[in-house]
């Protein structure tokens, strides 16, 4: 049997698995234009679809299970290759690798790890250099000569480690919440002696860790093209150590792991409380630090909060630098759905609705460009135009879950307090512009922030009709965009609501 004939009935029980667990709706939508590109390479299945967008979106959410899917039915299967085929033109390649960390609404299944070749351990350099712990040394570990890079054979890189190729330091958006972070990252990634080793990275899922991680191996590679890289998360460290016992074959699992020039870790915390890993996971910690390598472990928590984990690698973990990045506030939100907008030039997404998702999307970035994506995704299969009432529309449960309970009883004390009015004032029968101005903003607020109907809202402000409500919100709209003066405003009271 051919390997183009495996790769169709593999496809075939794929797609029944992807039917059953995906649903009917977002199967008909998403998964099923997906078609099969026939080829004889053992190692790489080929996948199209009919426009780059729906690309991105299959590639973001279904890479690492697809990997999965395949591997499962042909062990050969090392890649799955996501591609766009337009009718006319070139097939444009979006993904060539599984990634690590991919905004993902359904539990991701255990990553894939490329399998790197063993090599040697690496010999010292003629003149040896101390390595540096700027960040603090362990007394325990002797220095050791600066680490030379393992070099495949002239012309032939190493095999590329499954990096996300959106993810490098370019596409970082830098404030003072990841600032340490990002600096250290990309001092990790220079070439030269190591200044600290390893780098742990902390912060709350969705907040970057990945980013950074992924950037520092793409950057690394491009200083040492020949480098031996490994990523991958700590559940797989597990799941490969496990597989290495069964086959009675953990020398060569050691030696590809410390035969790494960089090697990233993430997610620790999931290797809590599995003695027999975390053994292995020390003891390849201090063999990739006491030969000077870089090393990159991440976490959802600082080293001494890890609980399940043994003191000892809690230790070696504090040894070089521990850095955490901070949720992202409501200006870096808005920032990143602006650099996230640079990736769909034909959508044209108004203002408020980013100002929307920025205000009530605050709990991971992830998510932030999750509800993005299915703004758009949405706008694009139904040919609405996005406007404000759209975004509500689509996005109705994730803003209600997200969202703080705003009142419209908070709203009114705020705005009158900001304004320097009663709370009596906005319900009254005034009509002066010094207390209709704030009622309307009052009233734009209420829209933006609770999910009270236009008559509830109109029945809050003294019994006022709905089309009063409509006719206050477009108000607003249209002076957000010509007085800066209002903008501000509305700006620092939606900044006070939220928290």
């Amino acid at each position: 049997m051919t390997h183009a004939t495996e790769a169709e009935k593999a496809w075939a029980r794929v797609r029944a698995s992807l039917r059953e667990s995906a649903g009917a709706r977002l199967f008909e939508q998403w998964l099923k234009p997906i078609e099969l590109i026939p080829g004889e390479d053992r190692d790489t299945i080929r996948l199209a679809l009919p426009s780059a967008f729906m690309t991105n979106w299959v590639r973001n959410h279904y890479a690492d299970r697809l990997v999965l899917e395949f591997k499962q039915i042909l062990p050969n299967v090392r890649t799955v290759q996501i591609e766009t085929r337009v009718p006319g033109r070139a097939p444009v390649m979006l993904a060539i690798e599984p990634v690590a960390d991919s905004a993902v609404v359904e539990p991701a299944a255990p990553k894939p790890v490329v399998e790197a070749k063993p090599v040697a351990e690496p010999k010292p350099a003629a003149q040896p250099a101390q390595v540096v712990m700027k960040f603090g040394v362990d007394p325990s570990l002797k220095p050791a000569p600066a680490p030379v890079v393992a070099a495949a054979p002239v012309g032939v890189p190493a095999e590329r480690p499954p990096l996300d190729p959106r993810y490098t330091f370019a596409r970082f958006v830098v404030d003072p919440s990841n600032k340490v972070a990002f600096n250290a990252a990309k001092v990790l990634a220079e070439p030269g002696p190591v200044r600290f080793s390893p780098l742990f990275l902390h912060s709350g899922t969705g907040q970057g860790k990945t980013h950074l991680m992924h950037a520092i191996g793409h950057a690394f590679l491009e200083h040492n093209p020949h480098a031996i890289v490994l990523c991958m998360s700590a559940e797989r460290f597990m799941y490969d150590f496990v597989a290495a016992m069964r086959a009675r074959d953990t020398h060569a699992f050691k030696q590809r792991l410390r035969g790494a020039d960089l090697l990233l870790i993430d997610d620790l915390q999931f290797i809590a409380g599995k003695d027999a890993t975390q053994e292995e996971f020390f003891h390849t910690v201090n063999e990739i630090m006491a030969a000077g390598k870089r090393l990159v472990i991440s976490a959802d928590r600082c080293p001494q909060a890890l609980e399940g984990v043994e003191a000892r690698i809690v230790s070696r973990m504090a040894v070089g630098l521990v850095a955490d990045i901070k949720a992202p506030d409501l200006t870096l939100r808005r920032t990143i759905l602006d650099r996230k907008l640079v990736d769909l030039p034909d959508m044209r997404v108004p203002t408020d609705v980013l100002d929307l998702l920025a205000a009530r999307i605050h709990a991971n970035i992830r998510e932030l460009e999750g509800a993005l994506n299915r703004v758009v995704a949405y706008a694009q299969l139904t040919g609405d135009t996005i406007d404000l009432d759209f975004a509500v529309a689509t996005l109705g449960e994730v803003l209600r879950g997200a969202q703080k309970r705003v009142t419209i009883d908070e709203i009114q004390k705020l705005v009158s307090a900001h304004f320097e009015l009663k709370p009596l004032d906005l319900i009254s029968a005034r009509r002066a512009r010094a207390v209709a101005r704030p009622r309307q903003i009052a009233m734009y607020l209420a829209k933006r922030l609770t999910t009270r109907s236009l008559p509830e809202i109109g029945r809050k402000f003294g019994g006022r009709d709905h089309s009063t409500v409509i006719h206050a919100v477009r108000k607003i709209e249209e002076l957000r965009d010509s007085d800066r003066d209002i903008d501000a405003a509305v700006r620092v009271l939606m900044r006070e609501l939220e928290g």
